[in-house]
């Protein structure tokens, strides 16, 4: 399943007590629709107020129902910010999560004040140098452990990653951040994000980058940037992984 949503009214993809998911209202459309109560995996979880501009998640049926209808279905029943953009089939085997190969990121900041994306994008008022940003990114590519950038008390076995690609471009009126990598810690872009604007502005060193990446420690790096302007852009997958593939 490939969807995309506005994260602006959820408290994130996962299911939670007392609070509503993307994954809980597609998990609900599609236990209605199919009459089989029906649990969803995403590829990876957003927290309370990031957008996707497509996630992918899986779910196991024995149903045999026409995918085209079943989309057209879920778009009518589901809330106008939650859209199903495609069904496919998949090996037996495969895990939306376990299988992704890479995922990308984008940051939005807003260098002007944008009354029509005060959900979308981060304002700042100040000028950053976004050479210096470039060059933290250069930085960043070559290294691999990002405990620096974790959420602290996570249950993950390793801080290790591999980023491809970590850029910074002006783009449509806007700087925007776009990150690669094979995985994600919980976090972790939007920490990097804010260290990266502690340093376009200034605050820190270019050195000082370095020595957070080094420390492993994550009370030394920058506070994480806000949700509202952090995008999961895509997700990638090996061809394979289709059944008629």
């Amino acid at each position: 399943m490939d969807l995309s949503y506005d994260g602006t009214n959820y408290h994130g993809w996962q299911n939670q007590p007392n609070a509503i998911s993307v994954q809980s209202c597609i998990e609900k459309a599609l236990s209605l629709l199919t009459k089989v109560e029906t649990q969803i995996f995403g590829a990876g979880r957003t927290d309370s107020g990031v957008h996707a501009i497509k996630m992918c998640a899986h779910f196991d049926s024995n149903l045999l129902v026409d995918l085209s209808k079943l989309i057209y279905d879920l778009n009518s029943f589901l809330p106008k910010d939650i859209s199903i953009n495609d069904i496919y089939e998949v090996n037996d085997d495969s895990h939306a999560r376990f299988d992704a190969i890479s995922r990308v990121y984008n940051y939005k900041i807003s260098l002007n004040k944008d009354v029509f994306n005060i959900n979308r994008s981060y304002f700042i008022n100040n000028v950053m140098d976004v050479d210096l940003m470039n060059q933290a990114c250069a930085i960043l590519k070559s290294h691999t452990n990002f405990k620096c950038f974790s959420k602290s008390k996570t249950d993950v076995k390793t801080y290790n990653c591999e980023i491809v690609n970590a850029q910074w471009v002006f783009k449509h009126g806007k700087l925007v951040f776009t990150i690669k990598a094979n995985r994600f810690l919980r976090n972790m872009v939007r920490a990097i994000v804010g260290t990266m604007i502690q340093l376009g502005l200034k605050k820190i060193s270019l050195d000082y980058f370095q020595e957070i990446l080094i420390s492993q420690d994550r009370t030394k790096a920058g506070p994480s940037a806000p949700a509202h302007a952090l995008y999961l852009l895509n997700i990638e997958y090996p061809k394979e992984i289709r059944s008629n593939e």
